[in-house]
């Protein structure tokens, strides 16, 4: 006679021991190397390899990204200083067109600065670079040049003294290599603003 579905599930009727068996044979089988396809090694290769190539890409994609956004970032900054120095001369050619700078000497550093001129140029940094030798001696800096009055100072008594060597350097280089010292207009105008932050703080200009 054939079980009922209700005795399917009484003990006598339910074998756990082949039901577990099964299960576990199952699995192994699944995993013996006898019963995988001899191209299935190939696919999962293949199916990695493709893998692979898809990271690789989203890494070198982001890469590129990353330096697009840094020059892009550097570009706008570059601009955004330029923008500010532009108008700052801007302002100073006004005063100094109103006769409202405090130094008349900074009036014909400007006026160098921003002569077609580039021989003007160098000369603007000198003429700064001897204001800033005449600010050194109201300090009460002593020595034999700015270079060993410079030497005299400190950043707790000077605290723009590494701006003033930095702008400082480019004088001699200017005064020392003579023709053979390319100044250009930008690298002119950067030392002039250091002067300019330098006089500004000591209300020179």
């Amino acid at each position: 006679m054939e079980p009922t579905d209700n005795q399917l599930f009484e003990p006598e009727f339910l074998n756990l021991e082949y039901f577990f068996g099964k299960i576990y044979y199952f699995f192994v089988n699944l995993f013996n190397p006898t019963h995988i396809p001899s191209n299935f090694g190939i696919i999962i290769k293949f199916i990695l390899a493709i893998f692979a190539i898809f990271f690789i890409f989203i890494i070198a994609y982001s890469f590129v990204r990353l330096l697009e956004i840094r020059k892009r970032e550097h570009e706008y900054y570059h601009h955004e200083i330029e923008e500010y120095r532009r108008k700052q001369a801007e302002k100073e050619r006004e005063k100094a067109q109103k006769g409202g700078t405090l130094n008349q000497r900074w009036d014909t550093v400007l006026q160098y600065l921003f002569s077609e001129n580039f021989g003007d140029w160098k000369l603007a940094v000198i003429e700064a670079d001897a204001m800033l030798e005449g600010l050194i001696d109201q300090l009460g800096f002593k020595g034999e040049g700015l270079g060993e009055k410079l030497k005299m100072a400190n950043q707790e008594n000077f605290k723009n003294l590494s701006l003033a060597w930095e702008a400082h350097i480019v004088r001699n280089k200017i005064v020392h290599e003579g023709q053979n010292f390319n100044l250009s207009h930008h690298e002119a105008k950067r030392i002039i603003a250091l002067y300019e932050q330098i006089f500004r703080e000591y209300g020179y200009i």
